[in-house]
């Protein structure tokens, strides 16, 4: 087993090209085997389950006639492993207490930052997901995420650099020319230069419509249509640093008319490539304004950005003129999910480390018993409740993003897409709400330690309680679920939802969990009816409770991955390929959101449903 580790470990290395230096750190990488314990890490336990048993991806892999195998992904994984606790974990804390500044016009960050990411680098982890015609690994994208996931749980906003780029790198491949490519795509894929996204502007956050950035036309040019750009850009992460070579800016202006005047609303936004450096080394006329000083991930900058304060900055139009907000919401839809995916892992980290403080923690007497021995906390049954809620909403939401990442891999299936569509909403929101609230009872269970700096959970509850802002707020979320992808779409991805959840429950009924199965067919027939009526219905204080439909509508989707999970965990009980204990957490997790979640669902959306006016109609005045 080993030698075909190192066999297949070894077409990796080949595939991106690793320098002959770095030869004993491929053998020591390869051989030193085992899963990281008490760092709270995404357990390679808990990755085979998901990938292998789960989603079945060594299935997906042969159907589509790959050359990656599963010892290629064990190895691959098993790096991101050792990556995630050499390079990355080691200053989780360090990057939150020396946050990126400003000097001299040029952003200053960690130097372990720059460190983790030239690593990262060097193994070419940047091109993990690509095709191998774009100098890539040609991972499928559920596993090249799971990867992400194990480095966004050792240090989100170290990874968060990556997660742009790629989404950068992949928006260039999908919409630009030969020569864009070659000139801005391959750098990023090649971990060179790195990618921003820039959306939002001081008076325009989610409103694009009213975004004032212009760009002026200027010439033809190898590179395509050559524009001057002038405007202001908010909240740009990664929007400038010192690690890469160069930075590539996707943003979003406006062509004036003839008369110079700019377009109303979203119809005349489109998409520009604007370099940092332009390819003769001199620098773009772009100035860092200033950086935002945040609540938590800290480590990647987040900046203010001048385009043109003088001649213009210099741009080249990516797709058609007035396409922008389309082209870029491919990559707004892979950064949600991948906003999800960092929720996900952030929750996870922090439920493993509040286990484990609870198996060590002594304090209190069990009740029950006679005599004085003091119990570790985990004994009682209230921090056993936390527990159990916090790994329903982390382990539920990481694998609900792997389903998410599964349906993007199949993107020759038009079912796959349109549930794809309706989930990404659920997928980014899910894992960041309850995330969030997972990182919160991770603080709950360590007591006072928990409040204080000295344990990482209070660090994971800051850096999660981005989640629920960027890429889209939540409530912007449940606006795209219930109005476009519900009554929008009149319902047919509802309908394709509901048919994956009815084949589990007719699994789920063959065995010890046909409780379970009952009750969610209820629920999707309550859904389904709810739904409907929404469709055909009159529109009158329908999407005022959008945020009460999406909260509703994700705890059947979580619901239906844990009855789904523990079908197959039912599966493994008597195969020795998990541990006991792994698989029964499994099962008894499942029974626990059936009990105390899934119960909620029902109540908001039949709130939904009466279409109240409680919320239209109050008064600005009476706050």
């Amino acid at each position: 087993m080993q030698g075909k580790r190192q066999t297949s470990f070894l077409f990796i290395i080949f595939n991106i090209c690793l320098l002959k230096s770095q030869e004993i750190l491929i053998i020591e990488y390869v051989f030193k085997w085992g899963r990281p314990m008490g760092n709270g890490l995404i357990e390679q336990e808990e990755l085979n389950f998901l990938l292998y048993d789960w989603l079945n991806i060594e299935d997906f892999l042969i159907d589509n006639n790959s050359e990656i195998d599963r010892e290629t992904i064990d190895a691959f994984l098993d790096l991101s492993h050792k990556l995630a606790r050499e390079h990355f974990l080691p200053h989780f804390k360090k990057s939150d207490q020396i946050e990126p500044y400003l000097e001299n016009g040029q952003v200053k960050v960690l130097q372990e930052i720059g460190q983790a990411l030239k690593k990262y680098t060097e193994l070419g982890m940047f091109s993990a997901g690509f095709s191998e015609s774009l100098g890539g690994m040609g991972f499928p994208n559920t596993v090249a995420n799971a990867a992400y996931t194990i480095l966004a749980a050792a240090n989100g906003s170290t990874i968060g650099y990556s997660l742009l780029t790629v989404a950068n790198a992949r928006l260039i491949s999908n919409f630009g020319s030969v020569e864009q490519i070659n000139e801005f795509a391959l750098p990023q894929i090649q971990g060179k230069w790195f990618g921003t996204m820039c959306l939002s502007e001081p008076q325009a956050g989610s409103g694009l419509g009213d975004i004032k950035t212009k760009a002026i036309f200027e010439k033809r040019e190898t590179l395509g249509e050559c524009y001057r750009l002038k405007g202001n850009k908010m909240w740009i992460s990664g929007g400038d640093q010192d690690i890469s070579e160069n930075i590539v800016h996707l943003v979003l202006a406006k062509v004036p008319n003839k008369d110079g005047i700019l377009t109303e609303g979203t119809a005349g936004i489109s998409l520009f490539i604007v370099p940092k450096y332009l390819s003769d080394g001199t620098k773009n006329d772009i100035t860092v304004a200033g950086l935002n000083h945040k609540m938590g991930n800290r480590g990647i900058s987040n900046c203010l950005l001048n385009f043109g304060e003088e001649e213009g900055a210099k741009g080249w139009l990516l797709g058609e003129l007035g396409h922008g907000l389309q082209q870029m919401f491919m990559m707004m839809n892979e950064a949600r999910i991948g906003v999800g995916f960092g929720g996900a892992a952030v929750a996870y980290r922090g439920h493993k480390l509040a286990a484990n403080y609870a198996k060590e923690r002594l304090q209190g007497r069990d009740a029950s018993k006679r005599d004085d021995k003091i119990i570790p906390i985990i004994e009682h049954s209230d921090v056993k409740r936390m527990l159990l809620a916090s790994k329903s909403y982390a382990e539920g939401s990481l694998a609900l993003c792997l389903y998410c990442s599964k349906l993007v891999d199949d993107v020759n299936d038009p079912n796959s897409q349109k549930l794809l569509s309706l989930l990404t909403p659920v997928a980014k929101t899910f894992p960041a709400e309850f995330g969030l609230l997972a990182n919160d009872l991770a603080i709950q269970v360590h007591g006072g330690y928990g409040y204080t700096r000295d344990f990482d959970v209070e660090q994971l509850y800051r850096d999660n309680r981005l989640n629920p802002i960027h890429e889209g707020t939540s409530g912007i979320q449940s606006l795209d679920l219930l109005g476009r992808k519900i009554i929008g779409d009149s319902g047919r991805g509802l309908k394709i939802f509901s048919k994956q959840v009815l084949r589990t429950c007719d699994q789920a009924m063959k065995t010890s969990l046909k409780s379970q199965a009952s009750y969610l067919v209820g629920v999707i027939e309550s859904l389904e009816s709810i739904s409907e009526n929404l469709i055909n219905g009159s529109n009158k204080n329908t999407l005022e409770h959008s945020s009460a439909f999406l909260t509703g509508f994700g705890h059947i989707v979580i619901g239906w991955i844990w009855l789904d999970m523990a079908v197959v965990a039912l599966s493994k009980k008597n195969v020795d390929q998990y541990s006991q204990s792994f698989l029964s957490g499994k099962i008894a997790t499942s029974r626990y959101f059936f009990e105390c979640e899934l119960p909620k669902a029902e109540m908001l959306l039949n709130f939904v449903a009466k279409k109240s006016d409680v919320i239209s109609s109050v008064r600005a005045e009476i706050f």
